[in-house]
């Protein structure tokens, strides 16, 4: 059987403006994913629009392709011209996964949710020349997955072509997030086993790893068991995390201590009043300020996003997020326009009040306005996001966060990363267009390794403090998940969703808060002033459907039933209870 993936370019990719090392960073895993069910006869390739020219005179037996929403229209060409030549079209991803019908006009074959369960079934079903239209998935677990067919991946392409995808998901529901339809109907995050990941990792030539997983930090005993497992194999890798894992425990120590030296954080805003209102709850009463802190101690570069357009947003939102954010020395930073995903809270919220007024799918790229804000006019809010990009990233900007590092190490990476990422985009484009852009690899490995020391007392996890964060994963109890609808399944972290799942995404191409984590350290009182969460420090119980858990429904989203023996009068029935320990909003706040 003869099998061609393909990965449609999204429509920034083909736009003369777009920034061409943005989208040769990472190869597809996810098409990669599904290969690795083929048998070894079959005959599969695997092209990336992104990175190389599509040879279009094929008739393969099976066409797949993983569709985001800026690549929609890209991607019905190119199934419909395959479609008439013959080959049978099956699309997946998370805008067939918003959309099913849609996508269905121009594919054989669509898939919602993760392939895990869905993919293999197919596959048994089109060798036996009965293939449905439409495959959902129901059960979730990459227990058994095969390995990703990396040999289909042409690594001289991609500057991190050791990427690694090791869950799926996020245990976060925030409103904005595209992945919420994806995951709907069944368990939204999940892990490998540990050893599998490690059996990944191993071989992979040269020292760097970057993991694309939404939430790297997301199940604590798995992420400390990964990290104390990659310890001696002298890797440097980047990942994404949360403020509140960040905080929470000693997870981050661990991540530095086995060689993160950049980690992707979803600060959003530096309004309070936006974290409520658009339900970013793992960020609310945090203190951003000692997010950086203490990532920066371990010698970690922070890349920080943030979210424009907000529901509490004002005009002057713009130049105060970029002031902020250099003036805390953050090294790099991704802004976006809040963007109404079909198949998201936010979506139906917005369409409900009537403010969306664009239903392009080729604007809903974060760089567009497609509603009306509350607070600002469309023009503003696109003038003030363009204007964000622009200072954030001036040498003038650039050199006033590196200075402003406490290190000379500190000071020279932020100047060759910052630098080197926004500010030689002619030299990137040419190297992108000679095929040869992994030849920059030892480049990153050096900037991220030779300069990623971390400060004295802060290079090792403590080994009390690490028995103290167990005890406020562990100590907690949550002895058992009762997942409705489904198995009862063991689990001991009530903030990953489920710690590993025994049953039950492939498509999408992600306790106790230790209190000591500030202890010690003399606060600058003009940053105590700026901060998000300003106040004093108390605990704050917080009923599941405040949270926005249960927001979808039983049938739509499975209810986790917690049982802790450290909350008083127990659990409520069919909800969550979960507790934050940190500062809370005592006053004003930045606004």
């Amino acid at each position: 059987m003869q099998v061609k993936f393909i990965l449609p370019a999204l429509l920034e990719a083909t736009d003369p403006g777009f920034r061409p090392i943005k989208y040769a960073l990472f190869p597809p895993l996810g098409l990669a994913s599904l290969a690795g069910y083929l048998q070894p006869d079959d005959d599969a390739a695997l092209e990336d629009e992104h990175v190389m020219p599509l040879h279009l005179d094929d008739a393969p037996d099976l066409v797949v392709m993983s569709v985001y929403i800026t690549s929609a229209r890209r991607a019905y060409q190119l199934a419909d011209h395959y479609r008439a030549r013959g080959s049978h079209v099956a699309l997946g991803g998370l805008h067939v996964s918003s959309l099913p019908d849609e996508a269905a006009r121009h594919a054989d074959t669509v898939f919602v949710g993760p392939g895990e369960d869905t993919w293999p079934a197919f596959l048994a079903d089109f060798r036996r020349g009965s293939p449905a239209s439409r495959y959902v998935s129901q059960q979730r677990t990459l227990v058994g997955a095969p390995p990703i067919r990396r040999d289909l991946i042409d690594r001289r392409r991609y500057l991190c072509p050791n990427s690694i995808v090791v869950s799926r998901g996020c245990p976060h529901r925030c409103d904005f997030c595209y992945k919420d339809a994806f995951y709907r109907g069944g368990i939204s995050f999940y892990t490998q086993a540990v050893d599998q990941a490690l059996a990944e990792i191993e071989p992979m030539p040269g020292k760097h790893v970057y993991f694309l997983d939404d939430h790297l930090l997301g199940n604590a005993r798995f992420a400390r068991a990964l990290f104390d497992g990659m310890r001696g194999m002298g890797r440097v890798f980047q990942g994404a995390s949360t403020v509140d894992a960040i905080l929470r425990s000693d997870l981050i120590e661990h991540a530095a201590a086995a060689g993160m030296r950049s980690v992707f954080v979803g600060l959003e805003t530096i309004n309070s009043e936006n974290l409520r209102l658009h339900a970013k709850r793992q960020n609310l009463a945090r203190d951003y300020d000692e997010v950086i802190r203490r990532v920066h101690d371990l010698g970690i570069m922070i890349n920080a996003s943030f979210v424009f357009g907000l529901d509490d947003d004002r005009p002057d939102v713009f130049d105060r997020t970029v002031d902020w954010a250099v003036s805390r020395s953050i090294e790099t930073a991704t802004f976006h326009i809040m963007t109404p995903y079909p198949g998201t809270a936010l979506h139906e919220r917005v369409s409900a009040e009537g403010r969306i007024v664009d239903l392009d799918w080729d604007h809903y790229d974060t760089r567009h306005v497609v509603y009306r804000p509350l607070r600002m006019e469309p023009t503003a809010l696109l003038e003030g996001y363009q204007r964000a990009y622009r200072e954030f990233y001036t040498w003038r900007s650039i050199a006033r966060g590196a200075f402003g590092q406490s290190t000379a190490h500190g000071t020279m990476r932020h100047l060759a990363y910052a630098g080197g990422w926004k500010r030689f985009e002619p030299l990137w484009d040419a190297i992108i267009r000679s095929h040869r852009v992994s030849a920059m690899l030892p480049l990153l490995e050096a900037t991220l390794d030779a300069f990623g020391r971390a400060r004295r007392g802060h290079a090792e996890p403590d080994e009390q403090r690490s028995e103290q964060a167990r005890a406020g994963e562990d100590g907690a109890r949550v002895e058992e998940i009762t997942i409705r609808g489904a198995e009862r399944v063991r689990a001991t972290d009530p903030d990953s969703g489920i710690e590993q799942v025994r049953d039950g995404g492939m498509w999408a191409g992600n306790g106790r808060a230790d209190a000591t984590t500030g202890a010690g350290r003399p606060q600058d009182p003009e940053r105590r002033a700026d901060r998000v969460g300003v106040g004093s420090d108390r605990r704050v119980i917080q009923p599941a459907t405040w949270l926005g858990d249960l927001a979808a429904g039983p049938s739509d989203r499975r209810v986790l039933t917690v049982d802790r023996h450290d909350e008083p009068d127990g659990i409520r029935q069919g909800g969550v209870v979960r507790e934050v320990v940190g500062p809370v909003d005592a006053g004003p706040g930045p606004r």
